[in-house]
């Protein structure tokens, strides 16, 4: 995966106190030098939960032997976790000031965690599996970046299968490098020739390093100076906007999470008793919802809870079908809706309202300025106080003051949304699942499969997140699970009727951009509206995964339609042209109208519907009106 840099990495370490401190090249409890951290941008450190610390060391044990997890990570010292891009969730453990190992999800084959070698080097003594001894000649190509030859294999401790992680050892026993095993244990032991282990990290042994013992409350003392400077210029900023501001309302916007919380808690530090915003998507986490009404009774906040309308998700989810990374329609019912009618309706004159948003959550967030206005919730002046913080200075700063945070951080998220968002990681999901939130929509997820002739593993590997799954991710599934492919079978053509096409526009919260999802109201014949397309121009034909698209509008199969871009106008001039050549495809009574228009002798009257001959076809567009279907049949938009 490429890095992403979203702004400066601020993560040191003190070796000292053995804690992270943020900017300061000096600790803030000793007066030590710090250094900075090497890891994976963009560097959106933040701590490690126990939940998190034990779920690493469950799959240490796995991997390694009982006893393993506690002697690599131990519990008396403080643990940093910082996410980096992957095709799903990864995250590396960052401890005694570096990268200790990376926990990764794999689709098709879960959790594991890949060991760095001097951290690894602590776990030998109890480690009874998953153990590879080479020989001294393999030595030094080890460390010259080659892989471990069988020829080279000394001994192997343990039963493990190809593809598991081992830890090589160099002829004293000691730790050389870490890596995956391309045999098996038996076939290791035996083998004369091949490739024994691929290694990805090989280090000169040497005995382990000391760890020193830390805690949280050393960490809040290290990093005095650089929360104190961070929060007076958060204040500062609450301060001059609200000055800047003196003739509309202010609040601040709740979502539940850190980062509202973090510019709640800066607002009161101001000196501000602000009322609180909370949009209630009616998807939120019942957990969530419960933490929120809780916080409201422990800070006796004014709160002001704008309400999904009953149904906005369920009662559009039949005509919809699922949302997807793609196909976010529910962020214009759920999200956009019910904040433009509650801003309307409590503060119909504008607002200024303070957003946690931080431009170390992703790049759209890191391109948009500090204040901005929305065209889609009028009136409405958003500012972030927190906009150059990391996760670390959000949670340094919530640690300090003492006040409740979100329980969901404990239990493995590191961001909090809506209990079935497409743009979650299958691994989120998987943890998202404990709540009994989740049931109702698994099942809604194997129904709606079943009826659309898709096989089991849409629902199991969460393919359902997109409408044209990625490349990268069927390639993974089919490099994981031997034999993979997706199902897809030709069914019964769900809807009735005459077509009719439901849509949502907007600008989307989740994506910060102009889009539009629609729906129509029936499955669709893609070849023959592929066919129709034509007309219009050049089509990109993904047919066989169910899907095919000009321009920038997509259609898929099942009656889904997706355009983006950022000529709002155009966009929707795009959509009504695709509209009408989907309606003559699927709606054509064989008249034969359009025929005698196409100077070019494109069109062919075949089993009495209109077909493009596309190797004729210049794309005039002068044969798709007049034409009864679009004239007479009933294919309204509804918004």
């Amino acid at each position: 995966m490429a890095l992403v840099r979203l702004g400066k990495m601020h993560l040191r370490w003190c070796g000292e106190c053995n804690v992270p401190v943020l900017e300061d090249e000096v600790c803030g409890r000793c007066g030590s030098p710090t250094a900075a951290v090497e890891m994976t941008p963009p560097g959106d450190a933040r701590p490690a939960f126990e939940h998190d610390l034990d779920h690493a060391r469950s799959l240490l044990d796995q991997q390694y032997g009982p006893g393993s997890g506690e002697a690599f990570l131990p519990r008396d010292q403080v643990h940093v976790m910082n996410k980096v891009p992957g095709l799903d969730r990864m995250d590396e453990i960052i401890s005694n000031g570096e990268v200790v190992a990376t926990l990764r999800y794999d689709l098709g084959l879960g959790w594991r965690s890949l060991s760095r070698v001097r951290s690894a080097a602590h776990i030998i003594g109890v480690a009874s599996k998953n153990i590879v001894w080479a020989d001294a000649g393999a030595v030094e190509p080890i460390l010259g970046s080659q892989n471990l030859m069988a020829p080279g294999v000394g001994k192997v401790i343990g039963d493990f299968r190809r593809g598991e992680e081992v830890i090589i050892l160099d002829p004293n026993g000691m730790a050389l490098a870490t890596g995956v095993a391309r045999m098996d244990s038996d076939e290791m032991r035996t083998a004369e020739k091949g490739v024994a282990v691929k290694v990805r990290w090989s280090e000169r042994p040497s005995a382990p390093a000391e760890r020193k013992r830390s805690d949280w409350t050393m960490a809040l003392e290290a990093n005095v100076n650089v929360m104190r400077r961070r929060t007076a210029e958060g204040v500062d900023f609450v301060k001059r906007l609200v000055d800047e501001h003196p003739g509309i309302p202010h609040v601040v916007s709740f979502s539940g999470g850190k980062d509202s919380l973090a510019t709640l808690l800066l607002t009161r530090e101001a000196g501000y008793d602000l009322p609180v915003f909370f949009i209630d998507t009616g998807l939120e986490f019942p957990e969530t919802v419960d933490y929120v009404h809780r916080l409201k009774d422990e800070l006796k906040l004014d709160m002001v809870i704008g309400k999904a309308e009953e149904g906005a998700f369920f009662g559009n989810l039949e005509f919809f079908g699922p949302p997807a990374k793609d196909y976010r329609w529910c962020c214009k019912t759920n999200k956009l809706g019910p904040t433009v009618k509650a801003i309307v309706e409590h503060y119909p004159d504008g607002v200024l309202s303070f957003i946690g948003q931080r431009r170390y959550e992703s790049e759209q967030r890191a391109a948009k300025p500090r204040v901005w206005k929305n065209p889609w919730t009028p009136g409405q002046i958003g500012a972030s106080p927190i906009q150059d913080w990391t996760s670390m200075h959000v949670w340094l700063y919530i640690f300090k003051s003492g006040v409740s945070y979100n329980p969901w951080y404990e239990h493995g998220l590191d961001r909090i949304g809506c209990f079935l968002c497409p743009a979650s990681d299958m691994a989120d999901l998987g943890i998202a699942k404990s709540s009994p939130a989740y049931e109702r929509w698994e099942a809604f997820l194997k129904s709606y499969a079943e009826r659309k002739g898709l096989g089991p593993e849409w629902v199991e590997f969460g393919l359902w997140r997109w409408k044209k799954v990625p490349p990268s991710i069927m390639e993974e599934l089919k490099r994981n699970i031997p034999g993979f492919e997706l199902t897809r079978k030709d069914g019964q053509r769900t809807g009735e009727g005459n077509l009719r096409l439901r849509m949502q526009d907007g600008f989307s919260p989740c994506t910060l951009g102009f889009s539009i999802e629609g729906a129509f109201s029936r499955d669709l014949d893609l070849d023959r509206v592929a066919s129709m397309m034509s007309m219009l121009g050049e089509v990109e034909n993904g047919i066989q995964d169910g899907w095919c698209s000009i321009g920038n509008v997509t259609v898929f199969r099942e009656g889904a339609i997706i355009a983006k871009g950022q000529d709002q106008e155009q966009i929707r001039k795009n959509v009504e042209k695709v509209r009408r050549a989907v309606v003559k495809a699927e709606e054509c009574v064989g008249c034969g109208v359009c025929i005698a228009r196409c100077k070019e002798g494109a069109l062919l009257l075949t089993q009495g519907r209109i077909l493009v001959d596309t190797n004729r076809c210049i794309h005039c567009g002068a044969c798709i009106e007049p034409c009864p279907a679009i004239s007479f049949g009933d294919a309204a938009f509804d918004f």
